[in-house]
């Protein structure tokens, strides 16, 4: 039987103490699939928190394409690995803004009460490599709320101590909760993987997407140039507005994308396409791009090591079209370029690039915010393309806009439709 979802706002506890039972929205391995049939909303346990966790009451929270791969079970299954054998289920969700529930044993550092948006990188503690390299590079490594179960599409959710991060005041609940993977993320790639400075030429695909909007923003915060690649003329005025020195739109260059199935003649042909898109890079930057912003994998991959300069880097995130790459690698080789692979980020980028987030020197894009009953959808909509930036979720917040507490300029909004 459907729940009712009309009271989620309503809590019959306070905090510090945690009812039995929550509505969260659940995709288990039988049915996945599609998003709008693999979500469905179940009546689940509430988690309470272990030593150094903590039990977070979600206020909002944000889509990310993660939990499209977790729908359709590709390109692997969540219940493979992680916690997920555990529990039978995946509540999935890695963006979240909330208040600080119930604290487990030995947390200091939050109490009751204290409203926190959520990082989503996990690691055991006993790992030697988060005391000293970095906790990206730990065996235990997990996205919170796909690599594991308690994600953030629910009442609740339970978390690492080490994971919160105090919520900017002049953004409301759904603005807080709908930057942080994408954000970070490409925090990371830009400014310590790349280090982005003044001066750079960065092509950024997929500019007017989740994680484009924020490289978009980063590269003009530190004094670079950048061409993003978008669907639409309205997706490039977007761009424009986030600061890029220019816009491509991709259906001009259809021919360039790599399926891998190409013939020795369309593969001649498609060459000569990213030869072409090269030039148009070029003519809006002034020159070859020092930094390729790669996330889209298969399709693109071959026209970004070609387009970058000699010496220059492509860094890559994420695959959505596809992870198995091929390319002409003579032209990493002879003219020394690199390629960087780069995984979310670790506590500490994201409370640095949160703070840019409090001065007001990023802003998150929020195109738009769905009630609690709008979780399938949203992730069909973003599996289909039919969004601009972010998608946020009201779970315990009343209402969009909500829990704002000092003045700022808040979210940019994007208005193109679908």
């Amino acid at each position: 039987m459907p729940l009712e979802t009309a009271d989620i706002t309503k809590l019959s506890v306070e905090p510090g103490e945690l009812p039995a039972s929550m509505a969260a929205w659940v995709i288990r391995k039988e049915r996945e699939g599609e998003p709008i049939d693999a979500f469905q909303i179940e009546e689940v346990d509430v988690p309470e928190p272990g030593p150094f966790e903590v039990t977070v009451r979600v206020m909002a929270a944000g889509v990310n394409y993660n939990n499209v791969w977790a729908a359709m079970g590709k390109p692997v299954s969540v219940f493979d690995y992680g916690d997920h054998p555990e529990f039978g289920h995946h509540i999935g969700g890695s963006d979240a803004s909330g208040i600080v529930w119930k604290v487990g044993q030995g947390v200091t550092r939050w109490q009751h009460g204290d409203e926190v948006v959520i990082h989503c990188n996990q690691a055991s503690y006993e790992d030697v490599e988060v005391h000293g390299l970095d906790p990206l590079a730990a065996p235990s490594q997990r996205i919170w709320g796909y690599e594991t179960t308690w994600g953030s599409f629910a009442q609740f959710t339970r978390v690492q101590a080490q994971q919160l991060l105090r919520k900017p005041p002049a953004l409301s609940w759904d603005e807080a909760a709908s930057y942080g993977l994408v954000y970070f993320t490409a925090y990371r790639m830009l400014i310590d993987r790349c280090a982005l400075k003044a001066g750079d030429r960065v092509l950024v695909w997929g500019a007017a997407g989740g994680l484009g909007v924020f490289a978009t923003q980063l590269a003009a915060a530190a004094g670079a140039q950048s061409v993003g690649v978008v669907s639409s003329p309205e997706k490039g005025a977007l761009v424009e507005q986030l600061g890029a020195t220019g816009w491509i739109d991709r259906s001009e260059f259809a021919g360039m994308m790599r399926t891998g199935t190409e013939t020795p003649e369309e593969e001649r042909a498609r060459q000569d396409e990213a030869r072409r898109f090269s030039k148009r890079v070029q003519e809006i930057l002034g020159a070859a791009p020092d930094i390729v912003f790669e996330h889209v994998g298969k399709a693109t991959f071959p026209t970004s090591v070609f387009v970058v300069k000699p010496f220059g880097k492509v860094v890559i995130c994420a695959g959505t079209s596809g992870y198995d790459v091929d390319f002409d690698v003579r032209y990493l080789w002879m003219r020394q370029k690199e390629i960087i692979g780069s995984h979310f980020a670790n506590a500490y980028e994201c409370q640095r690039a949160n703070e840019l987030i409090e001065q007001h020197l990023i802003r998150p894009v929020l195109w738009r915010t769905f009630g609690f009953d709008g979780v399938a959808e949203a992730h069909q909509l973003m599996k289909e393309n039919r969004h601009l930036g972010k998608i946020a979720i009201l779970v315990g917040a009343p209402l969009e806009g909500a829990g704002r507490t000092a003045e700022g300029p808040g979210a940019i909004r994007a208005e193109v439709g679908i």
